[in-house]
């Protein structure tokens, strides 16, 4: 069954993914596309509405980005957000000029003209803008339904071709009634039903890998990460003692990882589970190893190697699965068409060599990070896994400024475990994107039992996100990180001194390496 489909076309916005969550989250299915796929793609998805995001250019910019105005005559509700706006009265005849005073941050929308997005508003809202542009002159057909002090055409709307735009940015916390807009232009607008559940895409999911798989065999490398585990449990309702999953132990994961994931997944749900033990393997390879990327390119080729070797012992399997989520295929093409900056290299079964004769199965490929949760709660696992917070490919290896050794590695461990322990105390806890320790490649002198100690530095890098696109530092209690820094000091040998990371990202990454 077709399901009903909105297109968000990326122009670059710095909130592309806010808006396609907003749209989500009025349970609506949507992708989010660069503004130049062809328009017969578009057609051939059969949306039933399109959603201009905003974005950095100006329309009056040489090779500023724009959309075929062929959109406009799909026949379906289309919605510009800011730059898309801008965009919509340029390419429909009206006029877009430089504002005489730029308009950022909170400003007041007075309502004009009853318009069916303003539906339960009062007549003056608060809204968030951010513009050096406006639309001067409405395109032909077009109503003003708002203006604020500085914009004499906040909102426009053509009352019978159901296109309406907006200068402010209504999927921003910023705008208080936000949601009001995108559940207005979606469900009155566009006729839509909130019917995309995660009952309604197990149901889909689970028909759709049968139908893929037939009744060939799968191989999955589980990490005990949240993407994996809900991976791996989708798979299994779907094609039960087909699925082969393999645990490779690498020795740079947290404590008890390997047995709270034997106990998981091959006590609970009876999954064909298979560990690969090769702490010496990867321990070797990283001797004297400091430099970042390296010791990610290491752990990637050697896992790759290790899940081969397994997998070939389990026989002929044909499909690879993977926890792949809808930021990284997003991520992998920018507004533009063209591939997003390398930030750090990722590591995960994607990296797999082309001269593997698998074929991909990603069934995940279509999920934010909260709706992968919100799956894995209808999948039946516990709040324990699926409010895991991630935890990168490469372990704690990128989390050891330095060389990896076996004793840094055991510290680390033992006070990263710690810092997990006294976070999920915390009644915050479930607000925190990632919380954990990092060992420096610093020893400070120190003083403990009337004894001079010189010994190790450890950070704490707790942060806020929604995503991990932009992250923020926890304000977290004083009393919590000096319970934290105390039983750091007191319970792990080898380290004396704690510290707290406040720098955000950007400019600075949630990872340190």
């Amino acid at each position: 069954m077709q399901k009903d489909t909105v297109v968000v076309l990326d122009f670059g916005a710095q909130y592309n993914q806010l808006i396609a969550r907003r749209v989500r989250e009025c349970n609506i299915y949507c992708l989010l596309l660069p503004y130049n796929t062809p328009v017969s793609k578009i057609k051939s998805l059969r949306p039933k509405a399109i959603i201009l995001t905003g974005g950095p250019s100006s329309v009056l910019q040489r090779g500023a980005p724009k959309c075929s105005k062929a959109i406009f005559e799909l026949g379906v509700p289309v919605l510009g957000i800011c730059y898309g706006m801008q965009l919509m009265g340029y390419l429909l005849g009206g006029k877009v000029g430089k504002s005489k005073r730029r308009e950022y941050g909170h400003a007041e929308l007075i309502e004009d003209k009853k318009d069916i997005l303003y539906s339960g508003w009062k007549r003056k809202e608060k809204i968030w803008m951010s513009h050096g542009d406006q639309v001067l002159k409405l395109p032909k057909g077009f109503v003003r339904s708002g203006h604020t002090k500085n914009s004499k055409i906040a909102s426009m709307f053509h009352p019978e071709k159901k296109i309406y735009g907006v200068q402010f940015h209504p999927e921003v916390v910023h705008t208080p009634k936000g949601m009001t807009i995108f559940k207005n232009f979606l469900y009155k607008a566009a006729g839509l039903k909130p019917n995309w559940t995660m009952k309604s895409f197990i149901k889909e999911a689970i028909k759709d890998i049968r139908a893929q798989v037939g009744k060939k065999d799968v191989v999955l490398g589980l990490s005990g990460g949240v993407d994996s585990s809900v991976t791996a449990v989708l798979l299994h309702k779907a094609i039960g003692k087909k699925l082969h999953c393999i645990f490779v132990d690498n020795g740079l994961l947290r404590k008890d990882e390997k047995q709270n994931v034997k106990r998981i997944f091959k006590g609970h749900f009876h999954i064909d589970l298979r560990v690969a033990e090769a702490e010496s393997r990867f321990l070797n390879r990283l001797k004297g190893v400091a430099d970042p990327e390296k010791k990610r390119k290491i752990i990637g080729r050697e896992f790759i190697r290790v899940f081969e070797k397994e997998a070939r012992k389990i026989g002929k399997i044909k499909f690879l699965a993977q926890g792949t989520l809808y930021p990284d295929v997003i991520e992998s093409v920018s507004a533009k068409g063209g591939p997003s900056a390398t930030i750090k290299t990722h590591h995960n079964v994607g990296a797999l060599p082309k001269k593997m004769d698998f074929k991909l199965i990603e069934p995940l490929k279509d999920l934010f990070k909260d709706e992968v949760r919100k799956l894995g709660k209808e999948l039946g696992l516990s709040g324990e896994m699926v409010y895991r917070q991630p935890f990168p490919g490469p372990g704690l290896a990128v989390r050891i400024i330095g060389d990896i050794t076996k004793e840094r590695l055991d510290m680390l461990r033992e006070a990263d475990a710690i810092v997990q322990e006294e976070m999920e105390k915390y009644d915050g806890y479930r607000h925190i994107w990632q919380s954990f320790a990092v060992l420096l490649p610093v020893k400070t002198v120190g003083v403990m039992g009337d004894k001079r100690t010189y010994e190790n530095v450890c950070a704490l890098r707790i942060v806020t996100s929604l995503d991990a696109m932009t992250a923020d530092w926890a304000k977290i209690p004083y009393n919590i990180l000096g319970k934290i820094s105390n039983c750091i000091i007191n319970e792990v040998k080898g380290i004396n001194r704690v510290v707290y990371d406040i720098s955000s990202k950007p400019p600075s990454t949630i990872e340190w390496e």
